[in-house]
């Protein structure tokens, strides 16, 4: 869509939206478009194209036919946008639900729903002024991304398009390809997995997101409909949780302290010790996913080696050696952008028009407000906001008067409207940013601080009446449980957090295998589902670092407060890893599976490759670990660069292998 397009589409909105009986098709082609060449065919294509395109941002262009009298008095056929059909309803909230509201938006870091969850809350803001809320102290809960099949899923379910992967079933460990409607995706037991009709099988089935053996691929010249009454969390709450199963670990002697921490009483040893496992301890684990422990025990390399049952065993096997095969394949070319070209933020005319379109009832309940804050509110630059306003202050009713122009002044830097030609409220949530959002307030159901009390409810409720139908569809999305798996630590730091007192804690490192105590002054909760972290100042190592509660074995003030002057690490939400000037830079190939582990790193810089893969450089503190990284992810990751950390690779595997027979 090119800029004249954009300026086009904005007046015919205008007009459309200001005529109560509709306007002929003649005087559109006259006033709007000043279209002249007689080509009917052409202005027809173009007129279907641009009412398509306003549907795509929330407008239903309505039709109206006024019958002739006669033979003689052909019908005649006008268009019109209807004033309250496309408009999200006034939502009013008091300060608590705004909080609530600002928590919900922030859950999706990156994934696909991370986008719609910031536009939706700016509708919300553009309707009425935002209440001056604070966050409850240091408190960010996330969403963990679920890769890049997570976002292809999330797309083809909105646009009802069928999917086809390539599936690894668990009862027969064959794998296979799949063609399913998807219905919906939801977490469940730490997993997200995918709910639809699987076409082959004529049946709905559930299947498992890490399962997922090749990347989505969607059918967009199909259509499906799914049921009308489906509801994902109800279908998930309905699958019943997997065995709880024993497995057999050889666990090299005097390392990995925090996989002994969760073995099983020692049963007395066997007679007939096999002379090959000297150096190992045999230990028992309870687990309910072999795929699950399988992740984490490839990682672990040699130091740990699957033992039984054997479909644990082969599942840590085809990790290791997907792993090694990807490390040992040619390495592709590519080319990163330049720096100028990674930093700029790819700008379409669809953003603009989206934006604007939100921009000026944001301006009418906003008056005054300084320039530059309108654009960091909006995420663009100055001059982007410039170009907007430009185009704005030159639109409105086909061949009208000066006072039916959009009327928009930024004198002194602060903006002001004057006239809003009717676009005073935002338009209707699309589907994507009413799950986002919707989603989101589920989810913090049970988090501790925000289940209590009635705001979370009754935010729910205002939006699914603002929502309508596409309110409706949020059912098909179902957020993991946020409930922190130690509740009396999560409380401890938490009440640290907003007392200012400095904390004493005994922590389990399992990069350095050692467990250390230290002081730390905390800073600011987060998590990750249900994997929560504290950010803190380590006096230890006089540095912020992130610390897992769950591999906190004790922790109780000290009796002295923080000290003073440390912040939290710039940027909301907190980031697991902090770079630093001596941090080493790290070539890595992505597939398009894992491409999504680019941004779970916060890689610098990217380079597209044909197969929808990534070669991505980041930056990584501590390199000691990638050859556990490169292995637990069994085939999707691989470093290409520098060479000595690659070669680690290779040999962590080798040698991980080596214990499975070759």
């Amino acid at each position: 869509m090119s800029a004249s397009r954009t300026e086009r589409l904005l007046n015919l909105l205008i007009a459309l939206l200001n005529t109560r009986y509709g306007l002929r098709r003649s005087e559109l082609r006259e006033k709007v478009y000043h279209d002249t060449s007689g080509n009917d065919v052409a202005f027809g294509r173009m007129f279907e194209r641009d009412k398509n395109d306003l549907r795509q941002f929330g407008f239903e262009v309505e039709t109206l036919t006024d019958l002739g009298w006669s033979g003689d008095d052909p019908a005649t056929t006008r268009y019109r946008i209807g004033k309250e059909s496309n408009r999200l309803p006034d939502v009013q909230l008091d300060p608590e639900e705004w909080t609530v509201l600002l928590l919900a938006s922030q859950l999706w870091e990156r994934a696909a729903l991370g986008t719609a969850a910031q536009s939706a809350l700016r509708k919300l803001q553009a309707s009425g002024r935002m209440a001056d809320v604070e966050l409850p102290a240091g408190l960010q809960p996330r969403i963990k991304p679920a890769g890049q099949a997570f976002d292809d899923l999330v797309a083809a379910m909105h646009a009802r398009h069928p999917v086809t992967f390539r599936y690894l079933a668990g009862s027969t460990g064959k794998e296979e390809e799949r063609t399913v409607e998807p219905w919906g995706l939801g977490s469940r037991f730490g997993q997200w997995y995918l709910v639809g009709h699987d076409r082959a099988r004529q049946a709905t089935r559930h299947f498992r997101l890490s399962r997922f053996t090749s990347a989505v691929a969607t059918l967009d010249n199909e259509q499906y409909s799914p049921p009308a009454d489906f509801n994902i969390r109800k279908e998930l709450d309905r699958l019943p949780e997997l065995p709880l199963r024993t497995a057999g670990v050889k666990v090299r002697e005097g390392r990995l302290l925090a996989l002994r921490r969760r073995a099983l009483p020692a049963s007395p040893p066997s007679d007939g010790a096999d002379p090959a496992d000297a150096g190992y301890d045999r230990i028992s684990l309870h687990y309910r996913d072999p795929e699950t422990l399988a992740e984490e025990l490839a990682s672990y390399g040699p130091d740990a080696v699957a033992a039984a049952p054997e479909d644990l065993v082969e599942a840590v096997r085809r990790r290791l050696r997907a792993a090694a095969a990807f490390s040992d394949s040619p390495a592709p070319a590519y080319a990163f952008p330049p720096a100028r070209a990674r930093q700029a933020r790819p700008r379409t005319s669809e953003d603009q028009l989206k934006r604007m379109l939100q921009l000026v009832p944001f301006l009418v309940h906003n008056q005054g407000l300084h320039i530059q804050d309108v654009a960091r509110h909006f995420g663009v630059s100055r001059k982007e906001l410039e170009d907007d306003l430009r185009i704005l202050i030159c639109s409105g009713l086909p061949e009208g008067y000066p006072d039916d122009l959009l009327d928009i002044q930024w004198e002194n830097d602060h903006v002001f409207i004057t006239q809003d030609l009717d676009l005073k409220r935002p338009v209707r949530f699309t589907v994507e940013e009413a799950c986002a959002l919707l989603t989101g307030l589920e989810t913090l159901n049970g988090l501790p601080g925000i289940a209590e009390g009635g705001a979370l409810e009754s935010v729910t409720l205002k939006l699914l009446a603002a929502a309508g139908e596409e309110g409706l569809r949020a059912a098909s999305l179902a957020g993991p449980q946020m409930e922190p798996a130690d509740a009396a630590t999560h409380a401890t730091v938490r009440d640290a957090i907003e007392s200012g007192a400095q904390l004493h804690l005994t922590y389990l490192s399992p990069q350095r295998d050692k467990v250390s105590e230290r002081d730390v002054d905390p800073l600011r909760l987060y998590s990750l589902d249900n994997t929560w972290y504290f950010e803190a100042y380590c006096h230890l190592v006089d540095g912020l670092r992130n610390f897992r509660l769950d591999r906190v074995q004790e922790v109780r003030p000290n009796g002295r407060p923080v000290a003073d002057g440390i912040t939290p690490a710039a940027g909301v939400p907190a980031k697991l890893f902090t770079p630093n000037d001596d941090d080493t830079t790290v070539t890595v190939q992505l597939t398009r599976q894992g491409r999504g582990l680019a941004d779970d790193y916060y890689a610098e810089r990217t380079a597209e490759l044909p197969d929808g893969g990534l070669v991505a450089e980041i930056r990584f503190g501590s390199t000691a670990w990638l050859p556990m990284f490169v292995a637990q992810h069994g085939g999707t990751v691989r470093i290409l660069a520098p060479e000595d950390l690659a070669a680690a690779a290779r040999e962590w595997l080798a040698a991980s292998l080596a214990r499975y027979g070759g």
